[in-house]
């Protein structure tokens, strides 16, 4: 098993999606440790405040694709959601494969000299954003840190207590709107990579807006991406 390279001739910058996921379960320590073994500039995840008020790293709002568990990450308290064990892709569960930890995610971007990049799931109270910052901050980590959120309020929080802290917008529609919100924000742009059009990365660089494309698996799309020149490239397997 290998990741596909890509010919980063151009400079982009390469994110791992929720690790390398293309070859190991996502949003594990071993997707994080491979990812930090390789080439990629950062490593993605996403994180959910649990109902006790702590912060884990998972994708889905619901457990039930990865764990065949009906209920949402949200209602469960951090200790029955660290107790639970994923499968591997060979549909075996194994003990290696649980919920990481924010600070296990940290521990494994900073030894690894990689960037977070942290995706804020839904909207979070201003008390979490802080916790999550100030931990970061506590890991000398902050100034390696990418914050991206598809809740906007999210963002505008981060960059009201935080304003040098980088931040991503995560969107799918290039419209004026989004653009705007970006714009008053400081925010960057982080585009569903379908909805990407020339015009529209010329509009984003002449705000001086950098842009970041999720999740592009393909070459020739990656390609097309590069030619348009976009700053990063989220993927769960280029390299």
């Amino acid at each position: 098993m290998d990741t596909v390279k890509f010919n980063q001739n151009k400079g982009v910058l390469m994110i791992a999606h929720r690790g390398v996921s293309g070859l190991e379960r996502e949003n594990t320590c071993p997707a994080f440790l491979v990812a930090g073994a390789k080439s990629y500039y950062g490593i993605e995840t996403d994180v959910h405040v649990t109902a006790d008020g702590e912060i884990i790293v998972f994708h889905d709002d619901s457990l039930k694709r990865l764990l065949d568990v009906d209920k949402r990450v949200e209602e469960c308290t951090f200790s029955y959601l660290r107790s639970l064990r994923l499968k591997d892709f060979n549909g075996k569960v194994q003990q290696g494969l649980f919920l990481p930890t924010l600070e296990e995610y940290i521990d494994i971007c900073k030894r690894y000299q990689k960037v977070a990049v942290l995706e804020l799931k839904n909207p979070m109270q201003k008390q979490y954003i802080t916790k999550i910052v100030n931990f970061i901050k506590s890991c000398d980590m902050l100034e390696n840190t990418i914050f991206i959120s598809f809740a906007g309020e999210n963002l505008v929080e981060l960059k009201r207590e935080y304003p040098t802290a980088k931040a991503q917008f995560l969107f799918c529609d290039a419209t004026e709107q989004n653009l705007q919100f970006m714009v008053d924000n400081g925010l960057d742009a982080d585009i569903y990579y379908k909805s990407l059009t020339k015009e529209y990365a010329d509009l984003l660089k002449s705000n001086g807006i950098k842009i970041n494309c999720w999740t592009v698996n393909n070459l020739q799309d990656a390609t097309a991406l590069q030619s348009l020149g976009v700053d990063f490239i989220t993927s769960n397997i280029l390299e």
